[in-house]
């Protein structure tokens, strides 16, 4: 069933049927170590529905990290997210993993616990991710950040900032702190669909003043 008459329907695989290179996300996950929030979606001609297993590497239940993504976010194609799964020791001489390829070698697995792990990764709300960005274990993005295409998010991105390049800067802020700071407290991706439907255009083109005041009137 949609969530309102009046806004598409989260649940809906392809939300535009011209168009099947656009998936919301959250129909296709499976896995339980990823969680993907409504209306945020995928853009790519190539399989977009595999978003789990082509764009998230290196995840692996036993290693207990994982992929939180809000709502309302916007993740271009070849968008990649690394997991502690990629992690190698760093403390010997080698950094080879013997053991994984068996034999002789896979008498020594326990060398391959307690890999190093930095957490989850979590992206925010209202998160736009351009094409080709990789985002590294166990980063946070803040919501409304914007992260440009081809950067690689190494360290934590705050709010409605905008980072670029390699490894990520910012490299501007998309509203005054204390903007930032009322946005925050807003939260319009917490309103209920119909309420985002009626302020489509106030959320596109208004300003802080106009969002604000519309939260505080619920």
């Amino acid at each position: 069933m949609p969530i309102s008459s009046h806004a598409p329907d989260p649940g809906c695989a392809y939300p535009l049927s011209h168009a099947k290179r656009v998936v919301f996300l959250k129909p296709h996950i499976t896995r339980p170590n990823i969680s993907v929030g409504d209306f945020t979606y995928y853009d790519s001609p190539c399989h977009p529905e595999r978003f789990q297993d082509d764009n998230v590497l290196h995840h692996y239940e036993a290693q207990g990290d994982r992929l939180i993504i809000g709502k309302y976010c916007a993740i271009a194609h070849g968008v990649t997210f690394i997991m502690n799964g990629a992690n190698h020791r760093m403390d010997g001489v080698s950094t080879y993993p013997f053991p994984i390829f068996g034999h002789d070698w896979g008498e020594h697995m326990d060398l391959l616990s307690n890999l190093p792990s930095r957490g989850d990764t979590q992206v925010g709300n209202d998160v736009w991710i351009g094409m080709d960005a990789m985002v590294m274990p166990g980063v946070t993005i803040g919501n409304g950040a914007i992260i440009a295409a081809r950067a690689v998010v190494a360290a934590d991105v705050p709010p409605y900032s905008v980072v670029a390049g390699n490894p990520a800067q910012v490299v501007r802020e998309r509203f005054k702190p204390k903007d930032v700071e009322r946005l925050l407290k807003a939260a319009w991706w917490h309103w209920s669909a119909e309420t985002v439907s009626a302020h489509v255009r106030a959320l596109m083109s208004g300003d802080v003043e106009t969002i604000v005041h519309v939260s505080k009137s619920l």
